[in-house]
């Protein structure tokens, strides 16, 4: 039956933690051990117990490593002026070694120094090429999308815009058919009659002939 994995963390039971605490410390400084003699190097292991005992494993001498722990460990963090320049000037180096790179890798990007490529060399700019291809057609969707969007817009925009004019023109219209229809209506109304019946009206001297003149018999 498979060992289920044991969780990191701290063993509430003594007796058990005390148990998991031998077999991980002798495995721990046998793990040390092989380290030194498989890489040739020196190893320093420092395990203290919950009762303050102490267990070490030095693949040399304990204090000599100490010594050199502690002498890098300074000189590490108080750097000598003319080693900090040596880094410095690595540190320039590399990053002036980077910039031709990607300088280089532009020109041949943009057809400029391949001449002298492999075959191997260009199948790789054309796998560059064609990424970078895939990448800027894929932003100029969403940019065309977004500048189709905007455009939608500007045209409900403008297409309201016209139709409120057009109301507004035929509602001066109407106005102006309501106008003109109650002003004719007027003059009509204010026009001479034909048809009304004449009276007329004699003067006094056609009055006073009728007056004296003899009837016929």
């Amino acid at each position: 039956m498979r060992k289920g994995k044991i969780p990191i963390e701290r063993i509430d039971n003594m007796a058990s933690r005390q148990v998991t605490f031998t077999k991980r410390r002798k495995g721990l400084l046998k793990k040390a051990e092989e380290l030194s003699i498989l890489c040739d190097v020196e190893v320093g292991v420092v395990v203290f117990s919950t009762s303050d005992k102490l267990y070490e494993f030095a693949s040399s001498s304990m204090k000599s490593i100490l010594e050199r722990y502690n002498g890098t460990k300074e000189q590490t963090q108080v750097l000598n002026p003319t080693l900090e320049a040596k880094l410095w000037k690595v540190e320039a180096e590399n990053l002036r070694k980077q910039l031709e790179e990607l300088r280089t890798n532009h020109r041949q990007l943009t057809g400029e120094d391949v001449s002298e490529l492999s075959v191997e060399q260009i199948e790789h700019l054309e796998d560059q090429l064609e990424i970078s291809s895939k990448t800027l057609r894929a932003r100029k969707e969403v940019v065309m999308h977004r500048e189709n969007l905007e455009l939608h817009k500007k045209l409900n925009l403008m297409q309201q815009q016209i139709a409120q004019l057009q109301r507004k023109v035929q509602e001066e219209k109407n106005d102006q058919k309501a106008s003109g229809s109650s002003r004719n209506t007027h003059d009509l109304n204010n026009t001479y009659d034909f048809f009304a019946p004449i009276e007329l009206q004699l003067s006094q001297a056609e009055t006073a002939e009728q007056v004296n003149s003899p009837k016929r018999k």
